[in-house]
């Protein structure tokens, strides 16, 4: 139990660094941009699209290969160039230095993040243990936000835009030896045979989900009825159906189609996907208000938002308890709700709201919802999935957040900002057309929970998420899977 909980530190500040990258930077882009002279907002978005593209890209890819060259060695290779590369950034001299290694810690990111959960998943097996780890894990994701807004104010405002690179490579390291004395690098074995990786499907998924994610990106610039917004649409549709008929026909697939059957998997990854896509809405549309509106500072911003977190953290050990008693759907579909109801309470906001009775109620409620509603898809997205297929879940179910959170994100404020141009365009003051911009995203967000909720409601039964792995197997066709083994591989 020691070891395992060693195990789980070690894994949870690799997790906590990440998710801090995702927001530490935000708060910090206009000290980068004038630090390096970037010559437009076009290409200072970059700083975050690179980060965005290669993480959302390589999600698949970085699961699976846990799955077979082993889980620690994937999670100490992402570790690394995570690491590496904040030390690039953070001495970075030019732009495009700066952009490039973003790209290089998205990779790293995506190498580490799937290890996490697949590390989690296969040190804990028993349901009991494994909600409590991965409460702990929707906490750190959630605390990692938060922290990394108020930490990016801090430093930038402080110390210097540099130190929210630096920061990374002190945590890189501690993370890195603990893995090496603690974690084992568990792996999947296929009796018979020498592990391969499906590289033509790793290379169509990676490049059609990298093409999906850069036409999103930059759809809002391009308009998204373009031509070439469609272009890469289609391009990247294309590479996903041959993707799908590579696995068919594989007998190593990067993913075995039959793992979709899996009833509480897919609808989890289902529920996940519209869930991130309606309230990622929280890490845009509060910090410009905020910013934009009342004037605040980063490190303002960055109090003001700290209760989302904290509510958050709060909340999710809460949903443990009701997850014991009556498992994740119970908890999942009411959070999923509560979440949409905060959204909606926020799409009434106006110029002159203010924060403890306008803002604050709204910001608790959907901190609520995601606390109960996070530990539950993760944990129904993983149990009954075999441990030699870990990895591929927990790349499944962070594909479907990453997806999610960037479609939805892109589609949100698209939508605010046409809604904010035509009323400037009637006459409305600029900051009363900004805010209810805003409103309407938060509420088309409540609207996308609601349909989250629907999908948890309806598709998943009160049983699921409750056995572990031994007690609900998968049953794939005899010819889709060979059999495994799970290997130690301790001294590879």
């Amino acid at each position: 139990m020691a070891r395992s909980k060693a195990v789980l530190w070690i894994v949870l500040i690799a997790q906590f660094m990440v998710v801090l990258d995702a927001t530490i930077v935000t708060v910090a882009l206009p000290s980068i941009q004038s630090g390096l002279h970037f010559d437009s907002q076009t290409q200072l978005q970059w700083v975050i699209n690179a980060y965005i593209l290669l993480f959302g890209g390589f999600l698949l890819f970085g699961g699976r290969a846990g799955d077979l060259l082993g889980r620690q060695r994937l999670f100490i290779i992402g570790l690394a160039l995570f690491g590496l590369s904040s030390l690039v950034n953070g001495l970075a001299q030019n732009s495009e230095t700066l952009i490039v290694g973003r790209a290089v810690q998205g990779l790293g990111g995506a190498l580490t993040s799937p290890a996490v959960l697949s590390i989690i998943l296969v040190t804990f097996e028993s349901v009991k243990d494994r909600t409590k780890a991965l409460g702990a894990f929707s906490a750190v994701t959630a605390s990692g936000s938060g922290a990394g807004m108020l930490a990016g104010g801090i430093l930038t405002e402080w110390v210097d835009w540099r130190a929210i690179f630096l920061v990374n490579v002190p945590i890189a390291a501690i993370a890195i030896i603990g893995a090496i004395k603690v974690v084992a690098n568990s792996r999947h074995r296929i009796e018979g045979q020498k592990n391969r990786m499906d590289l033509p499907g790793a290379v169509t998924i990676t490049a059609g989900l990298m093409l999906l994610v850069y036409a999103i990106v930059n759809a809002d610039d391009w308009g998204w009825g373009s031509g070439k917004f469609i272009g890469f649409v289609a391009g990247a549709a294309a590479l996903i159906v041959a993707f799908f008929v590579i696995e068919s026909v594989s007998k190593q697939p990067l993913v075995r189609l039959g793992i979709f059957r899996h009833r509480a998997l897919a609808v989890s990854n289902g529920s996940m996907l519209l869930m991130t896509g309606g309230v990622f809405v929280m890490m845009f549309f509060p910090v410009l208000y905020w910013a934009e509106i009342k004037g605040y500072s980063p490190i303002k911003v960055g109090l003001a938002f700290l209760p989302w977190p904290a509510a958050m953290a709060v909340a999710s050990t809460f949903a443990q308890k009701l997850i014991g008693k009556a498992g994740p759907k119970a908890a999942l579909w009411p959070g999923l709700l509560i979440i949409a109801g905060g959204l909606f309470w926020l799409g009434f906001v106006h110029p002159t709201s203010n924060y403890a009775g306008d803002f604050l109620p709204g910001m608790l409620l959907t901190a609520i919802g995601a606390g109960f509603a996070w530990a539950s898809l993760f944990l129904v997205a993983s149990v009954g999935v075999k441990p030699e297929e870990s990895g591929l879940a927990s790349g499944l179910i962070n594909t479907s957040q990453q997806l999610g959170s960037a479609i939805g994100l892109a589609i949100l404020a698209s939508v605010a900002a046409a809604y904010t141009s035509s009323l400037v365009a009637d006459g409305t003051p600029a900051n009363d057309a900004l805010v209810k911009g805003f409103d309407r995203g938060f509420m088309i967000g409540a609207a996308v929970l609601v349909a989250s909720a629907l999908v948890a409601f309806l598709g998943l039964r009160a049983r699921d998420g409750r056995h572990t792995p031994e007690e609900t197997p998968v049953e794939p066709s005899p010819d889709e899977v060979p059999s495994v083994a799970l290997e130690p591989a301790m001294g590879d």
